[in-house]
């Protein structure tokens, strides 16, 4: 579909956005609060337990009577993309999602990305978390004051353009091991 001939309700319907600040999208008075607002909004019915077990993935199935305002950083972060993602959006657009989230946090989230990936969803992300992006990232394009440096495979990225080399790059130079898992396993 062409996104120029798309309606407002077809973008909205089509495509979720999660920006930098997940407090933009908090506003109800608790995290399933959050989670029925979005459904309302989209005319989609989903009953208590359903929603529970969506929160589930995002690691808040216990905070869903939470005032989210209340909840750390990471824990807004994850509840702002839940909001966003209830109504299973195509494409969906990330804007520094992993701003506050912890080494767990980030992996259960690249894990759920993958799995979007995997069921046919297009997924955006924009950050200055190469480590993230280089485990998580099919395609990668560097952007540098308003001029594209560079489009194609994280490995490229990550190991040869020096502001955005990752830790295990540095430590590699010249071998295009972006991620811990690059480094072939010896065997004692």
């Amino acid at each position: 579909m062409n996104m120029a001939e798309m309606t407002l309700s077809d973008i909205i319907e089509h495509i979720a956005y999660l920006p930098q600040n997940p407090n933009d999208l908090l506003f109800s008075d608790s995290v399933l609060g959050e989670m029925q607002v979005t459904l309302k909004n989209h005319h989609l019915l989903k009953d208590e337990d359903e929603i529970a077990c969506f929160l589930t993935q995002f690691g808040l199935q216990k905070k869903q009577n939470d005032y989210p305002r209340d909840l750390s950083v990471g824990e807004r972060q994850r509840v702002a993309l839940a909001a966003i993602t209830i109504h299973s959006p195509q494409i969906i657009f990330l804007d520094e999602p992993t701003r506050g989230l912890d080494y767990r946090a980030k992996i259960d989230l690249a894990n759920l990305l993958r799995e979007w990936r995997d069921q046919g969803k297009s997924i955006l992300l924009v950050t200055h978390d190469v480590e993230f992006a280089a485990d998580f990232a099919d395609r990668v394009a560097i952007l540098e004051e308003g001029s594209t440096l560079f489009t194609g495979h994280p490995k490229i990225a990550f190991s040869q353009f020096e502001p955005y080399l990752t830790q295990t790059a540095k430590i590699f130079p010249g071998r295009n091991w972006i991620t811990p898992q690059d480094i072939p396993q010896t065997s004692n």
